[in-house]
C-alpha cells in the first residue's frame, strides 16, 4: 500500500520510521523541514518538497496522512489537498483536532468526493517502538481502506474505529482530559512524599508502585524514569506546565452534556497557576485579608 505523509516532528517522523521498518508499504514523505525529509528518505521513504509534489507522486486513489499541529496548519493543509487530491482520495488526520472541526472537513471533503478520515493517536515519542493507541473515526469503508497502516502503526489490537468523522478525535480528546486528571494525581502525591518527614526516595516509590499496586500504569514508569534522571529534587526542570487544548475541551463538552468533570478542571486549572496566572488572584486575596482582619501581608522588597 502507499500512502502520502505530511509532517515529520517527533510524531509523524517515528511513524513513518515505524510503517517503512515493519511493513512493504510504501510512503511519500513532506515536511517544511529538508532535514525532516531527508531522515525520512533514509529510512527508505520518497521525499516531497511540497504538498503539490507529493500528491503528483501518489497513485489514485490516493490517501494522505496530516501529522501536524492542530488548527491553522491542519486547515490550510486541509484546504489545500482539496484543491489537489481527486474524488476516491483520502485525507486522514492524526493530530489532535478538534472533533467539531473534523465533522466540518469531512462535510466539506465528501461534496469533492474526497474521504476523511480522524485518528486520535496516544504514544508520544515511545510510539516507535511499542506502537500508538489509535482512535478512528470516519465512514467504515475509508477506514476499511486504511486499516493495513493502522495494523502496522498500532501494537497488536490497539485501534478501533468508534463511529463516523469526529468520533476518533472526540474519544482522543476524552483520553487527553482523563489524561490530566491522573497526571495532577501522581504529581500532588509525589509532592506530599517529597514534603514528609521520611527519607523517601521517590524512585523506588514509582517502581514498586508498578509492581502489583493498583494505580501501577505507564504514567507511573515515566515517573519512575523522571526521578532516576533528574533527582527526587526534579532541580533541572521549571514547575512551568503548558496545555494543548484537549482538555479545554473535554469540559467545554461536558457542559454542554450536563456531564460534571472537576478532577479534570481542576487539573487544568492547577496548569494555570503552574504560569503564574493566579498571582494576582492571591494578592488580592492576601489584600481582602488584611483589609477585613488585620493579617499580615508579605510586602514585595523595594
Amino acid at each position: 500500500m502507499q500512502i502520502g505523509f505530511v509532517g515529520l516532528g517527533r510524531m509523524g517522523g517515528n511513524m513513518v520510521h515505524r510503517i517503512l521498518r515493519d511493513s512493504g508499504h510504501e510512503v511519500v514523505a513532506f515536511d517544511p523541514s529538508a532535514d525532516a525529509v531527508s531522515t525520512a528518505e533514509g529510512h527508505g521513504a520518497t521525499g516531497a518538497s511540497s504538498l503539490e509534489e507529493l500528491v503528483s507522486k501518489l497513485s489514485a486513489p490516493r490517501m494522505v496522512w496530516l501529522m501536524v499541529p492542530a488548527g491553522e496548519i491542519t486547515e490550510s493543509s486541509v484546504q489545500t489537498l482539496k484543491g489537489l487530491l481527486e474524488p476516491g482520495d483520502a485525507v486522514v488526520d492524526g493530530g489532535n483536532s478538534n472533533w467539531h472541526d473534523d465533522k466540518r472537513r469531512a462535510a466539506e471533503l465528501d461534496e469533492a468526493g474526497i474521504h476523511y478520515i480522524d485518528v486520535g493517536t496516544s504514544g508520544g515519542v515511545w510510539g516507535l517502538e511499542v506502537g500508538y493507541c489509535m482512535m478512528v473515526g470516519g465512514h467504515q469503508d475509508s477506514v476499511d481502506r486504511l486499516a493495513p497502516i493502522l495494523d502496522v502503526l498500532a501494537p497488536p489490537d490497539g485501534w478501533r474505529r468508534f463511529g463516523d468523522a469526529g468520533a476518533g478525535h472526540f474519544v482522543k480528546m476524552v483520553h487527553n482530559g482523563v489524561e490530566y486528571g491522573m497526571m495532577q494525581a501522581y504529581a500532588e502525591g509525589f509532592e506530599l512524599m517529597h514534603k514528609s518527614e521520611f527519607p523517601i526516595e521517590l524512585k523506588e516509590v514509582a517502581g514498586l508502585w508498578n509492581r502489583g499496586s493498583v494505580v501501577r500504569s505507564w504514567l507511573c514508569e515515566l515517573a519512575e524514569r523522571a526521578f532516576d534522571e533528574d533527582g527526587n529534587d526534579l532541580a533541572g526542570l521549571q514547575g512551568y506546565v503548558d496545555d494543548s487544548g484537549e482538555g479545554r475541551w473535554t469540559i467545554v463538552d461536558g457542559i454542554d452534556l450536563d456531564v460534571p468533570t472537576p478532577v479534570i478542571t481542576a487539573s487544568l486549572y492547577a496548569r494555570f497557576y503552574s504560569r503564574g496566572n493566579g498571582d494576582y488572584t492571591h494578592r488580592v486575596l492576601a489584600a481582602l485579608r488584611n483589609q477585613f482582619g488585620g493579617h499580615a501581608v508579605h510586602k514585595l522588597e523595594s
